[in-house]
């Protein structure tokens, strides 16, 4: 990926429905190469969707909880089955498997207490857990989702060849 790709990226991330037209017009490319990156980096994976991001309260769902989880049972199967279930609930709106004393963190919303009450008895009832900790969100401080490409400029060098440029090479000079 080069500048003008992050460009792009970042300029999406900001705003998915602006218009090819408007892209190209900031990035200071025609609109086809504008519009073929942008396909590129959809083929890549690496522009996976665009959507529209709602006020969770101003639709009903105003309790957002966050949930680790330790499982009873590290077999195989029964993981597996116990992510399927999970997944398929449609208050989790983030699951993921993790490293350490927690096996699983969860970013549920709900409309209220009481619902909630509902999907704990519902999360419980899947399988034997050893403990599940909710930590009930307060105040929402910051919440993008916009990653910070700035950061990861050069660091993916599988994209940067997929993208036809060549990879960096390292030269070793040997002394005389």
């Amino acid at each position: 990926m080069d500048r003008i790709d992050l460009q792009i990226l970042k300029i999406l991330q900001d705003d998915a429905t602006v218009t090819v037209a408007e892209i190209s017009s900031r990035v200071a490319l025609s609109a086809t190469p504008c519009w073929k990156r942008i396909q590129k980096m959809e083929t890549l994976g690496i522009l996976k969707k665009r959507v529209a991001l709602l006020c969770a309260p101003k639709v009903g769902l105003g309790l957002t909880v966050h949930i680790s989880i330790q499982a009873g049972d590290h077999s195989s199967e029964k993981l597996d089955d116990f992510v399927r279930a999970v997944q398929a609930m449609p208050e989790v709106l983030e699951f993921s498997r993790l490293a350490g004393e927690v096996d699983y963190a969860l970013k549920v919303v709900t409309s209220d207490i009481s619902a909630y009450d509902d999907f704990y008895k519902r999360l419980t009832a899947i399988m034997p857990l050893r403990n599940v900790t909710s930590h009930f969100e307060l105040q929402k401080i910051k919440s993008t989702t916009a990653l910070p490409l700035d950061l990861a400029a050069g660091a993916a060098p599988e994209i940067r060849e997929s993208f036809g440029r060549p990879a960096e090479r390292v030269v070793a000079l040997r002394p005389v």
